[in-house]
C-alpha cells in the first residue's frame, strides 16, 4: 500500500516557502524590479508546484477515496475538495499580480496580503489532510496509485527545475524517503540527484532568502 511519508515531505517545503514568501515580497523595495525578478521567479516555482500538486489530488486521490473508504471518507473528502476550491481561489489572486509586480515592484503590499491569505488557507489545509487523510490513504491506495500523484506534480515541472524542486522538498526531508522517492530512477539519477538537488536548493536559497539555510518549519508545523 501507499508510503505516505513523502507527502510530509512535500507539506514541510510547502509551509516553509509559502510561510516565508509574504515577509519576502514586503522586504522588496518598491522600484527594485532586480530584486524583484528574483523573489517573483522564485514565488512562480511556488504556485506552480502547489496547482501540479493540489491537481493530482484532485485526479488521483479524492476518487479513489470516495470508492473505497465509504462513510469514513465522505465528509472529509467533501472537505479537503471545498479547501482546494478557497487555495485555488488565493492561488489565483496570487498568479494575476505577480508578473505585473515581477517586473514593475510596484504593489507589493496587495501581492504579500494575497500570499498570506494563500499561506493561512494552505497551512489548514495540509494539517487537517495530514490528520484525516493520510491514514486512509494508507489503508485504501495502492502503492502504484500513490506514486501517481508524484508523476504528475513532475510531468509539466521543466526539466531544468526538477534538481531545484527536489533539492527543496529535500531540505528537511528524510534521506531515507528520498531514497524511496528515487527508487525507480535510473542509477546515475538516484546518485546524482540527492547531492545536485541540495546544491542548487542552497545556491537558489542564498539568492532567494539571503542565506543556504532558511528557517526549518517542519511537517507538523501550523
Amino acid at each position: 500500500m501507499a508510503d505516505i511519508r513523502d507527502m510530509y515531505m512535500a507539506h514541510a517545503m510547502l509551509r516553509r516557502e509559502f510561510s516565508l514568501l509574504p515577509q519576502l515580497v514586503r522586504g522588496v523595495a518598491a522600484g527594485d524590479t532586480r530584486r524583484a525578478a528574483v523573489v517573483g521567479e522564485h514565488a512562480e516555482l511556488l504556485c506552480h508546484i502547489l496547482h501540479r500538486h493540489h491537481e493530482g489530488e484532485d485526479l488521483e486521490l479524492w476518487p479513489r477515496l470516495h470508492e473505497r473508504a465509504g462513510a469514513e471518507a465522505e465528509a472529509i473528502v467533501e472537505t479537503m475538495e471545498a479547501q482546494h476550491h478557497a487555495i485555488e481561489e488565493a492561488h489565483a489572486e496570487v498568479v494575476a499580480l505577480l508578473p505585473g509586480w515581477r517586473t514593475t515592484a510596484q504593489g507589493g503590499g496587495a501581492l504579500a496580503d494575497a500570499l498570506e491569505r494563500l499561506r493561512v488557507a494552505l497551512i489548514e489545509h495540509m494539517a487537517m489532510e495530514e490528520k484525516e487523510i493520510l491514514p486512509l490513504a494508507e489503508k485504501h491506495v495502492t502503492a502504484a496509485e500513490w506514486k501517481k500523484l508524484g508523476e504528475h506534480g513532475m510531468a509539466s515541472t521543466p526539466k531544468k527545475d526538477i534538481p531545484l524542486a527536489v533539492g527543496m522538498a529535500m531540505y528537511e526531508g528524510d534521506r531515507e524517503v528520498v531514497n524511496e522517492v528515487l527508487a525507480e530512477a535510473p542509477l546515475p539519477i538516484r546518485l546524482l540527484m540527492p547531492i545536485i538537488g541540495r546544491r542548487r536548493y542552497a545556491a537558489h536559497a542564498r539568492r532567494v532568502h539571503g542565506t543556504a539555510t532558511p528557517p526549518r518549519i517542519g511537517a507538523g508545523a501550523h
